[in-house]
């Protein structure tokens, strides 16, 4: 059993691992948020947690409860797909028009900036995550029916492989783009990251349009 545990544990590391290194609506945010050092680490303490419950309950079981309420799925789909469209929007406008406080390379040179107040991130965070389409296909859909398929003595280790590479990876992205700051010390690099986000929000948003 020791080595069934094990191989779906591996499985659980393999499939997490191709699913979340997809720069995505979350981990465009989690990425920015980095980059500005504004709140990171309840960003990735909610990010981490947010996936643990999703996958743990998919692989419980939830996925079938959800093939029988396909209206669920509509509703939060179309929710998702709303606030996607006017996070891209916005993105693109902050592309041609920036006014980021970090233009002047305050964030790259860590001298004082204005700060984020943390309940409203807290809510962005929530928003990106619980109201992303993806973020439910990938986690929830996708990881919870890999793992149902897993013998039933496995499946927990299948949801702690998913779940390590999760908290691996948001611990990766939040602190380690901190790394790019001297990058966004001109305002070209800030107009390519939040040109590149919008577009490909955007783009989520209308091919989910069938």
């Amino acid at each position: 059993m020791q080595g069934t545990q094990g191989l779906a544990f591996s499985h659980g590391v393999l499939l997490c691992a191709s699913l979340i290194a997809t720069i995505g609506a979350q981990n465009a945010f989690v990425l920015r948020q980095g980059i500005l050092r504004s709140h990171v680490g309840k960003i990735v303490a909610l990010c981490v947690l947010s996936d643990a419950l999703l996958i743990s309950a998919g692989v419980g079981g939830a996925a079938v409860l959800v093939e029988r309420y396909p209206v669920f799925i509509h509703t939060v789909l179309y929710a998702g797909l709303a606030y996607l469209a006017w996070f891209g929007l916005n993105a693109l406008r902050r592309a041609l028009r920036p006014g980021h406080a970090v233009l002047d390379g305050t964030a790259a040179t860590g001298a004082a900036q204005p700060v984020q107040r943390a309940l409203p991130v807290i809510g962005m965070t929530l928003a990106f995550t619980w109201l992303n389409p993806h973020v439910y296909l990938d986690t929830f859909l996708l990881i919870g029916t890999a793992g149902a398929r897993e013998p039933q003595g496995a499946r927990a280790a299948f949801a702690l492989g998913a779940i390590v590479v999760s908290t691996v990876w948001f611990v990766a992205l939040g602190y380690g783009a901190r790394a790019l700051a001297p990058l966004f010390k001109r305002a070209t690099a800030w107009r390519l990251l939040d040109g590149a986000i919008g577009t490909m929000v955007l783009s989520i948003a209308v091919l989910q349009l069938r």
